[in-house]
């Protein structure tokens, strides 16, 4: 676990004990609206990280740490303030800019892996670099280093299920430094370890820093955040203590992998091959209680812990398909299992995380209250919409409406509750065993996630189901 980074991989181009911040953030606010109620979660946050550095940002739940997260990683922008970036204002960055961003430049590494369930962990490791234009056969030896590197020189035609949990979070830091790595932004990866899985993540994380990688963990646990260098505490969006900058320690590695502009038709048609692998072209008719009107795209499937796997569909992807003839309504679905509490009693059900108009692409109708808005949405208001099974659980005997309840220990005003529809779904599953808030809440507050579950397209003319699908397909290549 302590083998360092090959050398082929690095760069000793930078001076370790260059001054230069390589991330500063300047009176950084973030506030959050719910109508006329607002929400401010980040509170003047002042932070300067240098090259190479091992900070954790340590913080219980509603501390901050998560959105601040969102905001160095380039998932949110702060309300206001400044991120200076290598001497550059982030304001600044146009879309593409933000997205060559955080694919060449920042290495995501969750708490729940987020490994594609039915690609090996070669191919895992190798679909950054798919999308960046690496040519093939560089991927395939630079992934096959980093694998070797991190101890799975032997696993790299296994899957994910039947990989052990620490070996799943070795895979998920090889991807993340497959474009080079600069920066990792590691949220709780010791979260669903063990503590000996645990402490070998840890060792990891220490020697890519050594090795030059900047690393910026987000945790809850002080005895994590103790073996950093640098350990930054947050609470109630304030930092209340941080030591202060450490210089670099090491040579920064080789960011922007090597990419043969001659060869881009093929790796167009290979990453190609390769979403379209990940997304398994899944457009389907789905058979349920809700009609024959409805596709559904489905990117990836379940690993061994039942959370789905995909990094290839996203909100960008949602509204390009909204924009196709023929189709009513688009929606987004990102799911994650969700513990909420109302006063002394606790509930464990599905998030699913949507766009204002699931209602009518879904065809379930509000029993009582309403359904949030598209202003929520813009809002990013915290607001939800409970199932039967939920409302039975957290209010036997009154009215939820109005309410305010925890999810995750984040409040939520309960504005609404959905007709009954029992049993349905894969598996017969409970389909009222839910709560439903708005897709801009539940990515950014909730999951820290920006990769969807699903979409589902409504189709107006079911006459024409067969054509609009494929041209969903087509859109999607």
């Amino acid at each position: 676990m302590n083998t360092p980074v090959p050398e082929t991989l690095m760069s000793t181009s930078v001076d370790a004990g260059d001054k230069c911040p390589l991330i500063k953030l300047s009176g950084i606010t973030r506030t959050f609206t719910n109508g006329e109620i607002e929400t401010k979660v980040l509170h003047g946050i002042d932070l300067a990280i240098y090259p190479g550095e091992l900070v954790a940002i340590v913080g219980q739940s509603g501390s901050g740490k998560s959105t601040l997260m969102n905001i160095l990683g380039c998932l949110d922008k702060p309300t206001s303030g400044s991120y200076i970036f290598m001497g550059r204002d982030v304001a600044a960055f146009d879309r593409d800019e933000l997205a060559r961003m955080r694919r060449d430049t920042f290495g995501f590494v969750f708490q729940s892996y987020n490994l594609l369930g039915g690609s090996s962990a070669r191919e895992n490791v190798e679909v950054p670099a798919v999308y960046s234009g690496m040519p093939p056969e560089e991927r395939h030896v630079r992934a096959d280093a980093l694998l070797a590197t991190l101890g799975l020189d032997s696993r790299g035609h296994h899957r994910p299920n039947q990989l052990s949990g620490g070996q799943q979070q070795r895979v998920s830091i090889a991807r993340a430094l497959m474009n080079g790595g600069r920066i990792i932004l590691a949220d709780e990866p010791t979260g669903a370890l063990d503590s000996k899985s645990g402490e070998e993540v840890m060792k990891l994380l220490t020697q890519l820093s050594a090795d030059g990688h900047t690393i910026i963990l987000i945790t809850h646990s002080h005895e994590v955040a103790a073996l950093a260098p640098r350990g930054i505490e947050i609470r109630d969006g304030r930092i209340i203590s941080d030591p202060g900058p450490q210089p670099s320690r090491g040579a920064e590695p080789d960011f922007a992998p090597h990419v043969d502009r001659s060869s881009r038709l093929t790796d167009g048609i290979e990453a190609t091959r390769t979403a379209l692998r990940a997304l398994r072209a899944a457009v389907v008719d789905q058979i349920s209680t809700m009609g024959n009107n409805i596709l559904t795209v489905r990117p990836g499937s379940p690993n061994q812990r039942g959370r789905d796997t995909t990094a290839t569909l996203v909100l960008d992807d949602v509204r390009a398909l909204s924009e196709i003839d023929n189709v009513l309504a688009a929606v987004p679905e990102q799911s994650a299992s969700v513990q909420l509490r109302y006063g002394n009693i606790d509930q464990k059900t599905q998030m699913t995380a949507t766009s204002f108009n699931y209602r009518d692409a879904r065809k379930w109708d509000v029993a009582t209250g309403t359904f949030f808005s598209e202003e929520d949405e813009t809002n990013y208001a915290a607001v939800a919409v409970l199932g039967q099974t939920v409302v039975k659980a957290l209010f036997p005997d009154e009215d939820p409406l109005g309410k305010t309840i925890q999810v995750k220990n984040i409040p939520f005003l309960v504005i609404g509750t959905l007709v009954a529809r029992g049993a349905g779904g894969f598996g017969g599953q409970d389909q009222d065993d839910t709560i439903l808030v708005p897709y801009s809440t539940g990515s950014m507050r909730v999951t820290g996630q920006r990769f969807l579950r699903n979409a589902t397209v409504a189709v107006a003319d079911t006459s024409r189901i067969d054509e609009t699908q494929e041209a969903v397909r087509q859109r999607l290549l």
